[in-house]
C-alpha cells in the first residue's frame, strides 16, 4: 500500500544511536505528548526499518524510522513555549560545550512535563532549540529548585555522563536556608530514605530502615540567630534526599511546603520567601570527551540574595 504524502521516513544519525524510540519521537514530533506516542508506536503506526517495535526499541546510525501524519487536538497537545518561557530558557544557558549544556533552571519550572503539567523544561528546550535532533536530561532538579541542570546533545554524551553520575565523578553543590542553627560538628546526614504515595496522589519520602542508602554532607556557610545557610552536597542522588536529611537532622529547609514545619513556615514568611530556599549553586564533571574537569556555578537568584539580605538585618 503506498504511503500518504505526510508520512515522514527519517534516518537516524550517529549522535542518536543508541536512543530509546519514545525518545526519539518526543524530540521529532514537536508538542506531542508521551502518551500520544506510546499509542501510535502500541498501534504500530510507528515502524524502523518497516519493522513494529516498542517504546524501548534501542535505535542504531541508518535505521529508517516511520513517522505518521498527526495533527494534535488543543487538549492532547503540549503547550507551545510562550515568548518570555522561550526568552528565560535563552537567558539561561550558562555553558555550552559540543555536546552537552547547563542550564540555570528557574525556579518553578519543572523539568519535564506529566501529572498535570502541560509543559516542563526539556519540552520547552526542544521547542526552542530546533537546532538539535537530540537533548536529554542528564540529572534531576526538584520543581522548586533553582540552579545547574545539565543535559546531553548527543546518544553518546548521555551514556558517558550518566557513567560519570553512577561512578561519583559528578560533584553537585547546592545552597540551602534551614531553620535554626545548624551544629558546625554536624558534617554529614546518613538516613535511609523510602519513596511512598500520598492518597491524593503526590509523591513523598521519609526515613526509613527499609529504605535506600543516602548520604548527604553539609558544610555550614553563613549563620544567623535563627537560620542557618548551608552548602549541601548529596553524595548519592535521592529524590528529595537534601530536603528530607535536613528536616531529618531537625532543621527543615525554609519554604519547603513538604518537609517544612510551622516554625520554618513562620521564618520564610518573617523573610519574604515565598519558595523553597534550594539552589544547585555549582556542578563539576568529566567532559564526556576530553574527560577533563568541566566546573560551572550559577549565581545566587535576586530573589533569593534578597532573602539573605533580610536575614542579616532581621535576625
Amino acid at each position: 500500500m503506498a504511503e500518504g504524502r505526510d508520512v515522514q521516513w527519517i534516518e537516524v544519525t550517529e549522535g542518536q544511536d543508541g536512543q530509546r524510540v519514545d525518545n526519539f519521537l518526543m524530540t521529532r514530533i514537536k508538542g506531542a505528548p508521551r502518551a500520544l506516542i506510546y499509542r501510535i508506536v502500541r498501534k504500530g503506526e510507528v515502524r524502523v526499518n518497516k519493522k513494529r517495535v516498542k517504546p524501548d526499541t534501542r535505535l542504531a546510525t541508518g535505521d529508517l524510522v516511520r513517522i505518521p501524519p498527526l495533527k494534535l487536538s488543543p487538549r492532547e497537545a503540549v503547550r507551545e513555549v510562550s515568548d518570555n518561557l522561550r526568552n528565560l530558557l535563552a537567558g539561561s544557558v550558562l555553558v555550552e560545550g559540543r555536546d552537552w549544556l547547563v542550564i540555570n533552571k528557574p525556579s518553578g519550572l519543572a523539568v519535564h512535563g506529566g501529572s498535570g503539567v502541560k509543559i516542563g523544561l526539556i519540552e520547552a528546550l526542544r521547542q526552542v532549540r530546533e537546532d538539535l535532533d537530540f537533548l536529554e536530561l542528564v540529572h534531576r532538579l526538584d520543581r522548586d529548585t533553582s540552579g545547574c541542570l545539565l543535559l546531553a546533545k548527543s546518544r553518546p554524551a548521555l551514556l558517558a555522563l550518566n557513567t560519570s553520575l553512577k561512578q561519583q565523578q559528578m560533584d553537585k553543590r547546592y545552597l540551602a536556608l534551614v531553620a535554626g542553627r545548624w551544629p558546625a560538628r554536624r558534617d554529614f546526614v546518613a538516613a535511609r530514605l523510602d519513596r511512598y504515595t500520598l492518597a491524593n496522589g503526590e509523591r513523598r519520602v521519609r526515613v526509613d530502615a527499609e529504605g535506600k542508602v543516602a548520604r548527604t554532607r553539609f558544610a555550614v556557610h553563613e549563620a544567623f540567630p535563627k537560620v542557618s545557610l548551608l552548602e549541601a552536597e548529596p553524595v548519592t542522588g535521592r529524590t528529595h534526599q537534601i530536603r528530607v536529611h535536613a528536616a531529618h537532622a531537625g532543621h527543615p529547609l525554609l519554604g519547603d511546603d513538604k518537609y517544612g514545619t510551622r516554625e520554618s513556615q513562620q521564618l520564610a514568611a518573617r523573610l519574604g520567601l515565598s519558595r523553597l530556599f534550594l539552589h544547585a549553586e555549582s556542578l563539576a564533571f568529566p567532559e564526556p570527551t576530553s574527560g577533563r574537569e568541566v566546573r560551572i556555578r550559577a549565581p545566587l537568584p535576586d530573589d533569593l540574595e534578597s532573602v539573605l539580605t533580610r536575614a542579616r538585618e532581621a535576625l
